[in-house]
């Protein structure tokens, strides 16, 4: 018993505990804290029994719809972007000397926040814009073009605004697989096409998973882009517009709190959806091992 006491002790003194202890003091403040709140707060409704607020949600049209539009714009957008950025990073993997000047200008518009790209395209896209008056003068498109203040702005902006993410995602992972297995596989007569299909893609597939998901969970919580660029009253009602309303326009905090919680398990939902497939698909390490 008495060693046992030592042992507690003597792991209290170990300086790597102590380095440990505020970011674990800082998770609890800022993630932990305001999540158990949130969720005690929801079951307290303004009227009615502890559910209410989740019948409410369920039972009311203007807010229920809110889950299919925000996947109808978070879902998309994340595959175009994993899918965009899945041949640009594997072909940037070797550093070369344009490597780093094309991989700053693509996350340059990581920097802008996604204010800044909405009012840049509101001036680029919208109907007195540039591309719309260019598609005109040249007779690309006849007629009117719409791609603000609709449901396409909202999707572009989520593209522009969460490639560079996705992106230096995947080329974190694609750099992390050791080159020595490409090459080997050269030798023995493999094309670029096969080398990246039998062994590329497989060593991915996890990173792949995770930059999906955290990309999802990026563009899941899109509130700025609906507002400015889309119809936040129509197509662009997103399940965030529903929390703000009901915390800062009807001033009902528990009816907000239930919303997000209700928006927290829909990426819970979808993230362990694609967490599953990818242990259906690949069962083994994130890369091949590099050094």
């Amino acid at each position: 018993m008495h060693s046992r006491a030592q042992a507690a002790g003597s792991r209290w003194l170990d300086p790597v505990m102590w380095m440990v202890a505020p970011a674990t003091i800082f998770m609890l403040a800022v993630f932990v804290y305001p999540f158990l709140h949130g969720l005690t707060l929801s079951f307290e409704p303004l009227e009615g029994g502890a559910w209410s607020n989740y019948i409410k949600f369920f039972n009311t049209e203007n807010l229920f719809l809110t889950i299919g539009t925000t996947l109808k714009l978070a879902l998309p957008a994340t595959i175009i972007n994993v899918g965009i950025a899945l041949p640009i990073a594997y072909r940037l993997r070797h550093k070369t000397r344009y490597q780093k000047i094309a991989t700053t200008i693509l996350v340059i518009p990581i920097t802008l926040g996604t204010v800044l790209i909405a009012e840049g395209m509101l001036t680029y896209f919208g109907p007195k814009g540039w591309f719309t008056q260019a598609l005109q003068m040249f007779h690309l498109f006849e007629g009117g073009i719409r791609l603000t203040h609709n449901y396409w702005g909202v999707l572009i902006s989520l593209i522009i605004s969460g490639f560079p993410f996705a992106f230096l995602l995947i080329l974190s992972y694609i750099t992390g697989i050791d080159p020595g297995l490409t090459r080997a596989a050269a030798t023995l007569g493999a094309s670029p096409y096969k080398q990246f299909q039998h062994i590329v893609l497989p060593l991915l597939i996890p990173g792949l998973a995770m930059a999906f998901c955290l990309s999802f969970v990026q563009a899941f919580s899109v509130f700025p882009s609906a507002v400015l660029l889309g119809s936040p009253a129509g197509p662009t009602r997103v399940i965030s517009i529903a929390a703000y309303e009901a915390a800062f326009e009807n001033y009902d905090y528990p009816m907000a709190s239930t919303i997000a919680m209700i928006m927290g398990m829909v990426q819970l939902a979808v993230v362990a959806g694609v967490l599953g497939l990818r242990s259906m698909v690949y069962r083994g390490p994130v890369t091949g091992g590099k050094g």
